[in-house]
């Protein structure tokens, strides 16, 4: 295989291949990034092609963001049991379905089935649990970096994608923008068959920070592994940090892929502002929240992370209720843009970081996938709550409002975490 040659020509130069792994997963992330942020710029343009209503489509995304979040667990086992190369390979060619098959929907069922279901599938089984899952296994030191590098292809997506998508949509209809990402789907996939591993054993390396060579555990039957995120789920429920971490992440999804992600397109739109316009917000924030994750990642490995998410939710719930005072002129946005980038998805390094100190490396890719399960269940309250608030309203400004106080709310209750002792607790 390609990756054998790859490895056998960076090690004499003491480059590790787990750096080819982070780097095909950032690309894999990155267009799945596309996939789900593509929406938010759909918005308009459906609505005057079909005349469906902000909530409905919104219910639409909602359904989509549910099951992303829920598939988390599950995917986590996934990988454990098929292997890496095998879940990613699944969940893109399920992805590229969804979107060539929305080329052809003309009914608001076809919407919630494509865009809601199989979308929400197949980005689910990979998600931010994909990161965690290889920063774990290919990483025992650098892991916080890598994390946060991973975690800032949300970002990265959005800067890629976003302005570009808004622009075809703008000059070519919406479906333009779709093949665009249909295109960079079909690279990620090449990519995968080609560099993707599943763990460093396969290659005979131990993890990038250790001196030896760990070999993959054996695979539980089907059923054990479809009860293991239940058997985890069980586990730690008993535990005081698990249900922190899962409300705090609930407010973060809530606040960035349910409402900025989703919504703010058509928000500017309302005040005036045309969506290549506000895309060009959008690619700021993402410019500035890659410098902000990967900052975070490098200082969780360094600071106490509990009063990392207390500033990161901190601030963001402030730049959250000061976007109505900006008058939504490109000045005031832009300013918006770097005070809430800065930490959309910070939060993510920290979070990984608590989970695997309190709950164990083994566990830890299940348990962050239900901490990640509270992230999208509340990324689809917001999707479907803004949604609905325009509709009944005719204006977003009250979801906004709402979701900068959860963050200050989520910032306070980070701080309640029990410090540990050691380096791993055992949940109970």
């Amino acid at each position: 295989m390609l990756s054998n040659l790859v490895a056998s020509r960076l090690a004499p130069r003491n480059v590790h291949y787990g750096w080819v792994v982070a780097g095909t997963t950032f690309l894999t992330m990155l267009v799945m990034a596309g996939a789900m942020g593509a929406p938010g710029v759909f918005i308009v343009p459906l609505e005057r092609e079909f005349g469906w209503s902000s909530a409905q489509i919104s219910s639409a995304l909602a359904v989509r963001f549910a099951l992303y979040g829920l598939m988390g667990p599950f995917a986590a086992a996934f990988m454990n049991h098929f292997g890496l190369r095998r879940v990613v390979l699944t969940a893109l060619a399920v992805v590229l379905g969804g979107l060539l098959g929305s080329m052809f929907m003309n009914q608001f069922w076809q919407l919630v089935l494509l865009w809601g279901v199989v979308v929400g599938v197949g980005t689910g089984l990979t998600a931010m649990v994909l990161g965690a899952t290889v920063a774990t296994r290919w990483f025992s030191k650098r892991r916080g970096l890598v994390v946060g590098l991973l975690s800032a292809s949300t970002a990265t997506g959005q800067l890629v994608f976003m302005p570009l998508l808004a622009s075809l949509t703008e000059h070519h209809g919406w479906r333009a923008g779709l093949w665009l990402i249909c295109g960079a789907m079909a690279v990620a996939v090449g990519a995968v068959l080609a560099l993707l591993r599943d763990r460093p054993a396969d290659l005979g390396l131990a993890a990038y920070g250790d001196a030896m060579v760990v070999a993959a555990p054996g695979k539980a039957s089907l059923w054990a592994m479809l009860a293991s995120p239940w058997r985890v789920l069980r586990d730690v429920s008993g535990s005081w940090t698990f249900w922190v971490l899962f409300l705090t992440f609930f407010v973060c999804g809530a606040s960035t892929n349910g409402l900025v992600q989703t919504h703010f397109i058509s928000l500017c739109g309302d005040y005036g502002l045309v969506a290549t316009s506000a895309a060009g917000i959008l690619a700021m924030m993402g410019i500035c929240d890659f410098f902000g994750t990967v900052g975070s990642g490098w200082l969780s490995d360094r600071f106490d992370n509990r009063w990392l998410l207390f500033w990161y939710y901190g601030l963001r719930g402030v730049a959250l209720m000061i976007l109505p005072f900006t008058d939504f002129t490109v000045w005031g946005l832009s300013l918006f843009a770097v005070l809430y980038g800065l930490d959309w998805i910070a939060t993510v390094p920290p979070t990984v970081k608590l989970v695997a100190q309190t709950f164990g490396s083994e566990r830890a890719n299940i348990v962050f996938g239900w901490v990640f399960a509270g992230h999208q269940l509340g990324a689809a309250f917001a999707a479907y709550g803004a949604g609905l608030t325009r509709t009944l309203m005719a204006s977003y400004l009250p979801a906004f409002f709402v979701a900068g106080l959860l963050c200050v709310l989520a910032s306070l209750i980070a701080l309640s975490i029990p410090v540990l002792r050691g380096k791993a607790a055992v949940p109970g």
